[in-house]
């Protein structure tokens, strides 16, 4: 019988497949789908320490093979994410749950990373370093070693929990950000975050989406984030969460075999739904087809090819 069970940060998954942030709110939507603790785990909605309205409409621009977006972080602020959202979602929710943390300054990451840690339900504190430091003209936290090590040090001294830092492809070398954080204490990272793109509507001769760019997911970006999860399994010693495109359960062994121990599914959720249900029950067959009993040995394995 195949064996799916992964180990993230020290806690035990029933299998790799995690729900990314920002495409699975905070599972309570998704709950009146389908039971949810079939998942490894998910990653809820960006939380920062103020509510966010977000960015104006429109938000959403398709593509082909996947979307863009530029939500801005719309969130209701972390009192009401640790007084309100995790005790609904303990109703429906049995398992250890990924907490992303954003911030617009390294004392806003600390903050909320220590108030998200006080939560017995959240497992792991995901980073979102994606961020405009607007101490710093604007420049994106993970955008340079130093930024990102910066927020890693400011929440790696907030909590105990285990630290997963998520890193964005919009750089020179998506290596040199991860040995800084690696540097600075985190216990694992999670990439990729969305690609910069843009659409402009040919008729009215503008952008498509109010704030000009948005993040480019879905299928297309596979590729890419496939890349960066090879070159960054080669470059630090911790775990992965690999994601960026991902649609199948092929996909997952292709990921994990690139390097990563867990994997994401995000823009997928949008689209359809039930995908990680359909991911994760197809995910045995496709193990027993490609001759793997244990998904735990296969993690980086394109690499002693």
């Amino acid at each position: 019988m195949a064996d799916t069970r992964v180990t993230l940060c020290g806690i035990e998954l029933d299998n790799p497949i995690i729900p990314a942030s920002g495409t699975f709110g905070y599972g309570v939507e998704f709950a009146e789908l389908y039971d949810i603790n079939i998942l490894g785990s998910f990653s809820f909605k960006g939380t920062t320490r103020e509510p966010r309205f977000g960015n104006p409409t429109p938000r959403i621009a398709e593509t082909s093979g996947g979307m863009l977006n530029a939500v801005g972080l719309q969130n209701p602020g972390v009192e009401a994410v640790v007084s309100r959202e995790l005790p609904e979602l303990a109703k429906v929710f049995r398992k250890p749950v990924m907490a992303n943390v954003c911030g617009f300054s390294t004392d806003e990451y600390a903050e909320v990373a220590a108030k998200l840690s006080e939560s017995e339900q959240v497992g792991w504190l995901e980073v979102n370093i994606s961020c405009p430091n607007v101490h710093e003209g604007g420049l994106n936290f993970g955008a340079t070693a130093a930024g990102a090590a910066a927020v890693t040090r400011a929440v790696r001294t907030a909590t105990k929990k285990p630290v997963i830092m998520k890193l964005s492809p919009n750089v020179t070398d998506i290596t040199e950000i991860a040995r800084a954080c690696e540097a600075e204490g985190a216990d694992g990272l999670s990439l990729i975050n969305t690609l910069l793109g843009m659409r402009i509507d040919i008729r009215r001769r503008r952008p498509v989406i109010a704030n000009v760019t948005g993040g480019l997911s879905g299928g297309a970006i596979f590729p890419v984030a496939l890349r960066c999860v090879w070159q960054v399994y080669r470059a630090v010693k911790l775990p992965i969460v690999g994601m960026g495109g991902v649609e199948s359960a092929e996909d997952v062994v292709e990921m994990m075999l690139a390097g990563a121990t867990a994997v994401g599914v995000g823009a997928a959720n949008l689209t359809e739904p039930f995908a990680c249900k359909r991911i994760i029950e197809e995910l045995p067959a496709v193990m027993e087809r490609l001759g793997i009993k244990n998904l735990r040995e296969i993690t980086g394995g394109a690499h002693n090819g």
